[in-house]
């Protein structure tokens, strides 16, 4: 009777010590985004993506978060970004952030998308701007155009800390396909011509029309002349005058620098992009729009451009 007593009292303490050190574990604190943007797929996949995003969880983890339940896929608020393991995996299977829909449109400028996200999610434009400025590499085009679900009750800093994850990733993916790799300094020398492409063109389909004209004036060492550079920033809807070409020192005046403009001009589409990479065998040099189609006539002398007006 005593050597059972002492076996059972050995394993009491077994299970005593496995609880304890359960419990040790999961009040371990654990730091990550306060608003995560859970993938679709499977818990193996969100557990990947956290780990890709600087969290350090194991199959173990993956365990304790089965017995809870499934994680859904999109924002989700934690409420903290500091929480023991154990609340973090609830708040993963139970957490979800109410959300608002806002819309970059391709060509749009970071000065106006600024204030459409302050407007939308009652914040500050100068610490948007502020965020922006520590999180991006460059003042423009680095955010893609597109509708996004963004989570209400985000701040500045974690909602410009959010859209350049989502932004950077997809630079990465379209550079990698597109390119082979992604080297930030010379992909987004590309994503500053496509700026100036999607300024200029009328539609998509002259997207690589206007690709060669400047990969054609830049061989011959032509300024590019194009009034698409100056709509930049707080300029972005406002009509190119003479009186701008001539005052205008910003790097983004065309027709004062030759070259490209050293940083985007605006945000740019999956086509501007491409047709960069892929611009059509044409030699022309000239193009103007015309008013009566709004599409553009494009020349391979400065004659027969004249002759368009």
């Amino acid at each position: 009777m005593p050597k059972k007593m002492t076996i059972f009292a050995i394993f009491l303490d077994l299970i005593l010590i496995i609880m304890v050190t359960i419990l040790f574990y999961l009040l371990q604190p654990i730091q990550t985004e306060r608003i995560l943007s859970l993938p679709q797929g499977s818990l193996s996949k969100i557990i990947t993506y956290l780990n890709d995003n600087g969290g350090h969880f194991n199959k173990l983890d993956i365990l304790f978060i089965r017995l809870l339940g499934q994680p859904q896929s999109g924002f989700i608020d934690v409420k903290s970004e500091i929480l023991p393991r154990g609340a973090f995996f609830k708040a993963l299977v139970s957490s979800k952030a109410a959300t608002k829909e806002v819309t970059l449109i391709p060509g749009e400028t970071m000065y106006y998308f600024i204030r459409i996200l302050a407007q939308s999610f009652s914040l500050s434009p100068i610490a948007l701007q502020s965020a922006y400025d520590k999180y991006f590499p460059y003042p423009d085009g680095v955010i893609f155009p597109d509708t996004y679900q963004l989570p209400l009750g985000i701040n500045e800093d974690e909602m410009m800390s959010l859209l350049y994850g989502l932004s950077i990733k997809r630079h990465k993916e379209y550079a990698t396909r597109l390119v082979g790799s992604y080297d930030e300094k010379e992909w987004f020398k590309h994503i500053a011509i496509a700026s100036v492409v999607q300024k200029e063109a009328a539609n998509n389909d002259e997207m690589p029309i206007i690709a060669a004209v400047i990969f054609n004036r830049l061989k011959q060492n032509m300024p590019l002349q194009m009034d698409g550079s100056l709509n930049y920033g707080e300029y972005s809807h406002s009509k190119v005058t003479p009186e701008r070409i001539r005052n205008d020192t910003s790097p983004y005046n065309t027709y004062k620098y030759k070259g490209v403009p050293p940083y985007p001009a605006g945000s740019v589409s999956v086509q501007a992009i491409e047709s960069v990479f892929s611009p059509a065998e044409v030699p022309y040099l000239y193009f103007v729009r015309d008013k009566a189609t709004g599409a553009h006539k494009f020349s391979k002398t400065y004659e027969e451009h004249r002759s368009h007006f």
